[in-house]
């Protein structure tokens, strides 16, 4: 692993992205996006994990981070592993129509490997930025807000609810799902 994907220091805000294997469009139906959701919250409340902006995109997600407790790649190491197990747990529950698909992809991906594991959802690694001029973490933020526009799922950010643009648009009084920490 390159020096330049090293978590340098997780009380610095950084920038990561966690991708789904094979760029799989999975987080288009909100009970795999709930569970990001609930996983991130937990790892405030529990790990000590800042979260200060994110985004769910249909098949990975931004954020930025950074850690007061546990070391960043911990938790996020922590974070991929429950939610790559809850999210399979949600295919194979809930009706989805794709569910044939997507379990055998998931487990052809963890056969390739060969790690023991049943299925793997996450791609290796989440490729960690430190920000560490006020000038990185403004475009990084707006960088992330504005993903759904750039992808034209959306006209503006405030109507991507896959994200922490809420918190940070001035007069909004509706909060995004995941308790964040604003950086300004």
């Amino acid at each position: 692993m390159s020096h330049k994907y090293k978590v340098i220091d997780g009380q610095q805000p950084t920038f990561i992205t966690l991708t789904v294997i094979d760029w799989v469009d999975i987080f288009i139906r909100p009970e795999y996006t709930k569970i990001l959701d609930e996983s991130f919250n937990y790892c405030i409340a529990e790990k000590g994990l800042q979260v200060h902006a994110y985004v769910y995109m249909t098949s990975h997600l931004h954020a930025i981070v950074s850690s007061n407790g546990e070391e960043l790649h911990t938790i996020i190491r922590d974070f991929k592993k429950f939610t790559s197990k809850r999210i399979v747990e949600a295919i194979q529950e809930y009706p989805e129509s794709r569910r044939e698909w997507l379990l055998k992809k998931f487990s052809f991906a963890a056969q390739r490997i060969n790690r023991g594991a049943n299925y793997k959802f996450w791609k290796d690694g989440f490729h960690p930025i430190l920000l560490d001029t006020f000038e990185k973490v403004e475009q990084r933020v707006h960088y992330i807000h504005y993903n759904p526009v750039s992808a034209r799922f959306v006209y503006h950010e405030r109507d991507w609810v896959n994200s922490s643009y809420a918190a940070y648009e001035v007069g909004n009084r509706e909060k995004p799902f995941v308790k964040i920490q604003t950086l300004w």
